[in-house]
């Protein structure tokens, strides 16, 4: 907000009741172009506001009561100051309007902001796909005809609290009607929920928050006011062990077992390895090179002397350019073709939960963590920008100075079976 004006004339309400009763408000400069003004009507006085566009036009808006007779409440009866804070609120929406970003208020719809953000994330981000599916399943249906410049926390919050609370979306074909899992009946599917709310709830606040930075938007304290559920994101890692590894490689076709078996000794999400090709394995070295990675930033992976000769292996008679991973067909792994297969060998080879691709990339990251990798090591090897993420889900499995100090100095109490 800009500096607060004084005006002997409007300031207090016994200064006001010193002016005569006019039909034309009592016009106090704001800044230039920009006028607070004071109507004294027989009964009651009101507060106005006046903005002079680039071609001379003047539009104004009627701001609310003032306190001349009953105390201000700064929502309908404003005393001066919060008058100014309402007309310097209104000014902002007659620039964005005026620079042509939007024709008259309430067309630059919270639609407007996610189709913006999504083209800014396409160029600046990785990971769209997930942005596509939050901003298609669950902002637009819900939130996309609103106006943005008009939304209050209570449509937030209402729509943060409904995700938490309706079941989680099934994978449907195009066209057909969607498909839901089973209503949330657990303490521990309804964390769930809501941490999958909070995800989806950082999205919109990112969209609105670069809308706001841009101008584009007048006000950010309705998404600032919506704080995200406490204490869900409690970390329930499930990783494979050794022998389900290699029952889960037995079972699937030979084509997807060799990249799930790249996954188990890389810990490299499935698009990363879906882009490898020969030419990013460094033999000498013995390490691979990610280049393409969910944070935009590329990475080296270590491999162990198994993994080394997994890969020397699995690209014999390949060329550099040549992708490590294919289909039996020789054709490239689409972004779904794991779901289903996976889903499959976890089936068969009697893995109950199934797991997703990602717990590939838990799994060796755990099994680092249970051999004493220090978590810094285990992050570097992930691609994690701190150890945040690798303390977050690995710090239990791994030992250290307290673990080792309690087992050590608690007492056998001699129990007997």
């Amino acid at each position: 907000m800009g500096r607060a004006i004084r005006d002997s004339k409007l300031d207090t309400r016994h200064a006001r009741l010193k002016l005569k009763v006019q039909h034309n408000p009592y016009w106090r400069t704001i800044e230039e172009g920009k006028h607070l003004g004071y109507r004294k009507g027989k009964r009651k006085g009101s507060w106005h506001a006046r903005y002079r566009t680039e071609n001379g036009d003047y539009f104004k808006t009627v701001l609310g009561l003032t306190d001349d007779i009953l105390d201000a409440d700064g929502y309908s009866i404003l005393s001066f100051s919060q008058a100014q804070d309402q007309a310097r609120k209104w000014f902002v929406d007659q620039a964005i309007i005026e620079r042509g970003e939007s024709s008259r208020p309430g067309v630059y719809k919270v639609k407007d902001v996610v189709e913006d953000y999504r083209n800014w994330f396409k160029i600046h981000r990785r990971g769209l796909s997930q942005l596509n599916y939050v901003i298609d399943a669950h902002i637009l249906p819900s939130l996309g005809h609103l106006d943005a410049n008009k939304l209050t926390s209570a449509n937030i919050r209402s729509f943060h609290e409904k995700i938490a609370t309706t079941p989680a979306r099934l994978r449907t074909r195009p066209g057909a009607k969607q498909r839901y899992r089973d209503a949330p009946e657990t303490d521990d599917k309804s964390r769930q929920r809501k941490a999958s709310a909070n995800k989806i709830l950082n999205s919109l606040k990112a969209a609105l928050n670069r809308a706001y930075n841009e101008g584009k938007i007048a006000r950010d304290d309705a998404w600032r006011r919506v704080k995200p559920f406490r204490e869900v994101n409690v970390p329930r890692v499930r990783y494979l062990t050794a022998k389900e590894c290699r029952d889960l490689i037995t079972a699937c076709p030979a084509d997807f077992a060799k990249i799930v078996r790249g996954a188990i000794l890389t810990g490299c999400r499935y698009g990363e390895l879906t882009r490898l090709t020969v030419g990013d394995i460094n033999i000498d070295a013995g390490r691979l090179w990610i280049g393409f990675s969910k944070n935009g930033k590329g990475r080296h992976v270590v491999l162990t002397d198994d993994a080394l000769a997994f890969f020397q292996d699995t690209t014999t008679d390949k060329e550099d350019s040549d992708l490590i991973f294919t289909r039996e067909s020789g054709q490239a792994w689409g972004r779904s073709h794991q779901h289903r297969r996976l889903l499959d060998a976890c089936k068969a080879a009697k893995i109950d939960p199934v797991v997703s691709f990602h717990i590939l990339r838990h799994t060796h990251a755990s099994h680092l963590a249970m051999n004493d990798a220090p978590l810094a090591v285990i992050a570097r090897q992930l691609g994690h920008s701190d150890t945040r993420m690798a303390e977050k889900h690995y710090a239990h499995l791994s030992t250290d100075y307290i673990t080792d100090t309690i087992r050590k100095s608690f007492p056998n109490m001699g129990f007997e079976e």
